[in-house]
């Protein structure tokens, strides 16, 4: 975008980049013209450091046009499909992998905020949320990982593609409690702010909620601490066993509205 900007007078706005991703870089990488994140695979999805690179097949290639080797070449990059059957599942071994309430496995991409996902999934659930249903799941690759669409209609939440809703939702039958997990790694604590937008997300749904901010552990958590509403419940995933209650009325329980 900078080069285009620098050379063909084209400005792109910074949003642009996602259309870039998945309009030009992605089909480059399917084609096997280029890999991402070849230096550094481990990478999570939305990282800074995330980059693209000409693939080494398609370097070989274009350096053998007009040359004698020039068909073999052509053959080989003809075969790309194997190697990149290869390269992803390369890809698909750094994974983190995610056993639901239900059972079912999941793969979340990788990187710190999705192995706190699945810590929320496999261990703060089985905890204090006992036999709930998943029907919300994200990741910063698929965004919506997981989305029950006809469990959260029946529940009165109707989700739009501009809408959204915590990392994890979660649905206790018994109690009849409806968990808004936010997974924080960096940013993004259930502030007052991110309950008053929840709210009027979920007006038309009518059973209880309770809202919970989970961290890995207290260094993250002292991080954000001041900015986690009252009334909510903290987890980390360093002491599975325990919550924080800020506050309130009662514990581990609906808010008052």
């Amino acid at each position: 975008m900078d080069y285009l900007k620098e050379h063909y007078a084209t400005n792109y706005a910074p949003n642009t980049r996602e259309t870039f991703r998945r309009q030009v870089l992605h089909q480059f990488v399917q084609a096997r013209v280029a890999d991402y994140n070849p230096f550094e695979p481990k990478l999570p999805t939305n990282s800074p450091r995330a980059h693209y690179a000409t693939s080494q097949l398609a370097l070989e290639t274009v350096r053998a046009f007009d040359t004698p080797d020039w068909l073999e070449a052509i053959r080989r990059f003809d075969s790309a499909k194997e190697r990149s059957a290869r390269h992803r599942q390369s890809r698909q071994r750094h994974f983190v992998p995610v056993r639901t309430p239900g059972g079912d496995r999941l793969n979340l991409s990788p990187g710190e905020h999705n192995a706190l996902q699945r810590a929320v999934v496999e261990e703060f659930a089985p905890r204090f949320a006992p036999n709930a249903r998943l029907l919300y799941l994200g990741d910063a690759a698929h965004k919506s990982l997981l989305v029950d669409d006809a469990r959260l209609r029946a529940l009165g939440i109707v989700i739009s593609e501009h809408d959204k809703l915590p990392d994890i939702v979660l649905h206790e039958e018994q109690r009849d409690w409806l968990f808004l997990i936010e997974a924080v790694t960096s940013h993004g604590p259930i502030s007052d702010q991110r309950i008053a937008d929840l709210e009027a997300l979920l007006a038309g749904c009518p059973i209880g909620r309770v809202y919970v901010t989970a961290f890995p552990d207290f260094t993250a958590f002292r991080k954000h601490m001041k900015a986690v509403a009252w009334d909510t419940e903290v987890w980390l995933s360093e002491e599975p066993d325990h919550l924080i209650h800020y506050n309130g009325d009662r514990f581990l329980g609906p808010r008052s509205r």
